[in-house]
């Protein structure tokens, strides 16, 4: 198995580096010094995309049209995502997608997810999301935020809608509230509060650096390897866990 690397920002970078820490061979790297052109010149059965919402399209259509497998870490895009998986099924290529490609985070999904099925049933407990970014990070909620979210209300009855906005007032219970902070340098902190009158469960996960977003996008790429279809990254690690 060899890879392509597309876009080569800091977390294609760092990309490079998890892959040659863990024997994954690179057989090209494309940027804005070198465009995603001519890829009959080189061989390599993945990318690995991480670029922008404005670009992202245009190099799965690129990519698949050329019978390679993709993984996109690229944001931003997912009302486009009926498109994609017709692009994907038409060229019959493998396809990952997701809006975080953390292990760590992924495995927090499904942690969330089964926790959500149980608090259903204790209606004493209300449920909200907390999540801290660095100064510089533009959009609020994060996008991980909106996942857990929709998680909880896809588990949680008396959950039926999201709102991020900030709040005067008393919330509708059946709102699920996302708050949100910026500052300082925090790579990123979500929180989930299962709290009551007697007690509150908190689940959380904390990111560290970007080698563990690195680290899932190398083992996307190993698992589509020689595979076809459409995926979202939750999928890998529940193959992968098998609960």
């Amino acid at each position: 198995m060899s890879i392509a690397i597309v876009g080569y920002g800091r977390m294609g970078q760092e990309i490079e580096s998890t892959a040659n820490e863990q024997g994954v061979k690179i057989n090209a790297i494309f940027d804005v010094k070198n465009h995603l052109t001519n890829l009959s010149d080189y061989d390599f059965s993945t990318a690995i995309e991480f670029t922008n919402p404005d670009s992202v399209i245009e190099n799965i259509k690129l990519l698949a049209e050329n019978g390679r497998n993709i993984v996109t870490g690229t944001t931003g895009w997912y009302g486009q995502i009926d498109e994609v998986q017709k692009i994907v099924e038409h060229n019959k290529i493998g396809f990952i997608w997701g809006s975080n490609f953390s292990v760590g985070v992924n495995l927090f999904f499904k942690i969330v997810e089964n926790a959500s099925k149980v608090f259903n049933s204790f209606e004493d407990f209300d449920v909200m999301v907390h999540e801290m970014h660095h100064k510089r990070k533009l959009d609020s909620p994060s996008g991980t935020a909106l996942k857990l979210g929709y998680l909880i209300n896809e588990n949680i009855d008396r959950k039926e809608s999201i709102v991020s906005d900030k709040i005067d007032g008393e919330i509708d219970p059946k709102a699920l509230h996302i708050s949100s902070t910026r500052g300082g340098e925090i790579f990123g902190k979500h929180s989930v509060y299962f709290d009551s009158v007697s007690d509150e469960i908190l689940l959380s996960h904390n990111a560290k650096n970007r080698k563990g977003f690195a680290k899932g996008a190398v083992l996307a790429s190993e698992w589509i390897y020689n595979r076809k279809g459409f995926y979202e990254f939750r999928e890998v690690i529940e193959d992968i866990v098998q609960i």
